[in-house]
């Protein structure tokens, strides 16, 4: 019997993931790695990792689900969920919550528009977001490190100082979008010191399990693996919204299509995905395709809402 033909409490979840990483293995030398980062550059390619957290607690994990990579970009859904946490879910004039449709440091559209980015997820809106933090908490660098530290329930975790160096030596787009946005006034603080906050944030070094953990919450109406509130379950439904529409750059239509899980991708391989009320996803893999988005990691998603007929459609 195919698994899928199981009920949820009875799926052998374990059996799926260990099936899917040996599907997905000859996809993990497809693609490139994020070579414009020299830190990234040095990733081997051929890894893979996937772990899933479900409602009740249990866990699955199948590959290198121990291993920790660079989170990159996956750290804006954290940036924005301080973020909303202080301004509340109306992002304001600053960043809007519309599909960019262009690639994630685009200058073009940002100049079309005045200054103020599609999204909270291309790097113009991510900059935004962690300027707004840094705003409301003031030393937003460890902030933003104990609240992975405790919502990961992983003491252990920290910024890769090599990762943050080496974006900070060769990050001249991301210089460029803040100093763009400062001209209309959209970056409040100096820029030097959202750069660095931004790219330390990028830097955090985290494994598939770590990421099933701290966004766990987001699969459970807000409610952390703790048993904590970190957002109410109205903040919750419309984080989602926004990984759907706007989480893994300018592929979001086709990734839904494919997959159909909201879900928040980065450059260093890991995509972290929620099935709400139901599980937390995070695969890694660190050859990307053309959108940036990884290429095992997106295909294991695909095949893991096909096997177990879990998404959000």
């Amino acid at each position: 019997m195919h698994p899928t033909n199981r009920s949820a409490m009875n799926t052998d979840y374990q059996q799926i993931i260990n099936q899917i990483a040996q599907e997905v293995a000859p996809l993990t030398h497809q693609g490139a790695v994020a070579d414009y980062i020299p830190a990234l550059a040095a990733v081997k390619p051929g890894r893979f990792a996937m772990a899933v957290k479900l409602a009740d607690g249990r866990e699955f994990t199948t590959g290198e689900a121990l291993a920790p990579f660079s989170i990159q970009s996956i750290s804006k859904l954290l940036t924005l969920t301080l973020f909303i946490q202080k301004q509340g879910l109306e992002l304001g004039d600053r960043v809007g919550v519309e599909p960019s449709g262009n690639p994630f440091n685009s200058l073009v559209q940002l100049e079309y528009e005045g200054g103020k980015p599609r999204n909270p997820f291309i790097n113009a809106g991510a900059l935004v977001v962690t300027d707004g933090v840094m705003s409301h908490y003031g030393d937003a660098k460890s902030l933003i490190l104990q609240t992975a530290r405790k919502l990961s329930s992983n003491p252990a975790l920290d910024y890769d100082q090599a990762v943050a160096a080496s974006e900070k030596q060769t990050g001249f787009r991301n210089a460029a979008l803040a100093n763009f946005m400062k001209s209309y006034g959209n970056i409040l603080n100096p820029v030097e010191e959202v750069l660095d906050t931004y790219f330390h944030q990028c830097s955090l070094a985290m494994s598939c399990t770590d990421l099933a953990r701290m966004f766990f919450f987001l699969a459970n109406e807000g409610v952390d693996q703790r048993g904590e509130v970190v957002t109410s379950p109205r903040e919750t439904k419309r984080i989602n919204a926004l990984m759907m529409t706007c989480g893994t750059y300018d592929a979001v239509g086709d990734f839904a299509f494919r997959v159909g899980i909201p879900a928040k991708s980065g450059v260093g391989g890991g995509i972290v995905a929620v099935i709400p009320r139901q599980m937390s996803i995070a695969v890694w893999s660190p050859t990307l395709n053309q959108q940036g988005n990884s290429v095992a990691g997106s295909r294991a998603l695909d095949l893991f809402t096909t096997y177990t007929r879990c998404s959000v459609f």
